[in-house]
C-alpha cells in the first residue's frame, strides 16, 4: 500500500458551487482537515476552462458550441487564469502551516482531447498530432502548477487528480463527431496509456489519482500507466468489474470511492452509504480490516451543480462514513 495515501479516509472531488474563492477554500480546507483540495467554482472556472488555463503555448476561448483551441490568449484564457489565482490567494490563506496531504485537481489529456476544438470544429481527437501537442502542453502546464502550489503551502504532500470522466468513451470509440452523426475512431489503448504516463510522470513519482465518473473505468489500463489511486462512482460499478478491482486492491493501488450523490439528494446515514463497499470487499474476499488503509470516501462527482448548504453536508457526509467504515470495516 502506498504510504502517501494510507492516512486519507475522505476528500472532496474538486469543483464546488458559488462565485465566493474564500468561501470555496473554507469548505474544501475544513472539511478535510487531513486530505483538503484545492476547490474550483463559478463559470470561470468549470472544468475544461480551468485545464485550458494551465496549457502552455496553447489557448483556448468560449465558443457556441464549447471551448476551441486559438492561436492567442484571449478573455476566456484570462479570465481562467485569473480565477485560478482567486481560488490558489483563498487556499493560501487557509492552509497557512498545514503539512499533509493536499490534492490539486486538472484535466487529463484524452478528456481534454475529446472536449477542446480545433478550428474546423472537430474535437483534437481527431488529429494524432493534436492530441500529442495537447498532452505536452497539459504535461508543461501541470509542472508548473504543482510548483506554484508547493511554493504558496510549501508543507502539504501533493496529491495530482486527473478528471477522466470521457477516457472509457475514447477508448471505445464512442465520442461523437461535431455532426453528431458519427464518432471518432477509438483510440489504441497503448497511446492512450502512454499519453497518461507522461501526465502522470510530470510529478515526479508522487500520487496521481484518476477520477472518471463514467461506468466502465479501464482499472487494469490506469495501473499500467502508474497512477496511485482511482476514483470512480461507485453507483456504476458492476460485477463485471469485481476481478479488476480485487486485483488493483492487491496491487496497492487506491480506491477512492464516490458513495455520496454529486448533487442534492437525500443522505442516507452514514453506515448505510459505505454498505455497498462493505458488500463488494466480501464479494471480493478481501480482509475487512485493509478497508480503511485501501479505500477513501468522496463524493461519486464534483459539486458544482448542487446548492451550497447540500455542498456543506456532503462534504461532512464523506468525513462521518469515512469514519464509519474504520470503526466498523465488517
Amino acid at each position: 500500500m502506498n504510504d502517501t495515501l494510507r492516512f486519507a479516509p475522505a476528500t472532496g472531488i474538486g469543483s464546488l458551487p458559488g462565485t465566493d474563492a474564500r468561501e470555496a477554500a473554507k469548505a474544501a480546507t475544513g472539511s478535510f482537515e487531513d486530505f483538503p483540495h484545492l476547490p474550483a467554482r463559478g463559470p470561470g472556472a468549470d472544468m475544461i476552462g480551468r485545464t485550458a488555463g494551465l496549457l502552455v503555448e496553447l489557448y483556448a476561448r468560449v465558443e457556441p458550441s464549447g471551448w476551441r483551441i486559438g492561436d492567442r490568449p484571449g478573455r476566456d484564457t484570462r479570465r481562467a487564469r485569473s480565477w485560478l489565482r482567486e481560488d490558489l490567494d483563498a487556499l493560501e490563506e487557509f492552509t497557512q502551516g498545514y503539512e499533509g496531504l493536499l490534492k490539486v485537481q486538472a484535466v487529463g489529456p484524452w478528456t481534454l482531447a475529446a472536449s477542446l476544438e480545433l478550428k474546423n470544429g472537430e474535437a483534437a481527437l481527431s488529429d494524432p498530432g493534436a492530441c500529442r501537442d495537447l498532452t505536452a502542453s497539459l504535461a508543461e502546464g501541470l509542472r508548473l502548477h504543482l510548483d506554484e502550489v508547493r511554493r504558496r503551502v510549501p508543507g502539504a504532500q501533493l496529491v495530482l487528480q486527473l478528471d477522466e470522466p470521457s477516457l472509457t468513451a475514447v477508448l471505445r470509440g464512442q465520442v461523437k463527431t461535431a455532426s453528431g452523426y458519427r464518432t471518432h475512431r477509438a483510440v489504441d489503448r497503448q497511446i492512450v496509456e502512454g499519453a497518461l504516463r507522461d501526465v502522470v510522470g510530470v510529478h515526479g513519482g508522487g500520487p496521481v489519482v484518476v477520477h472518471s465518473c463514467a461506468p466502465g473505468v479501464p482499472f487494469a489500463l490506469l495501473r499500467r500507466a502508474g497512477v496511485t489511486g482511482i476514483s470512480f462512482d461507485f453507483s456504476l460499478l458492476t460485477e463485471r468489474d469485481d476481478e479488476a478491482i480485487g486485483e488493483a486492491v492487491e496491487d496497492g493501488t487506491r480506491l477512492f470511492a464516490g458513495v455520496v450523490p454529486g448533487t442534492d439528494a437525500p443522505l442516507s446515514d452514514p453506515a448505510g452509504s459505505v454498505m455497498g463497499v462493505r458488500t463488494l470487499w466480501r464479494r471480493l474476499g478481501l480482509r475487512p480490516g485493509l478497508l480503511p488503509e485501501a479505500v477513501t470516501i468522496t463524493p461519486a462527482c464534483g459539486l458544482a451543480g448542487a446548492s451550497p448548504g447540500y455542498a456543506r453536508s456532503a462534504y461532512a457526509h464523506c468525513v462521518r462514513a469515512a469514519r464509519s467504515l474504520a470503526d466498523n470495516p465488517e
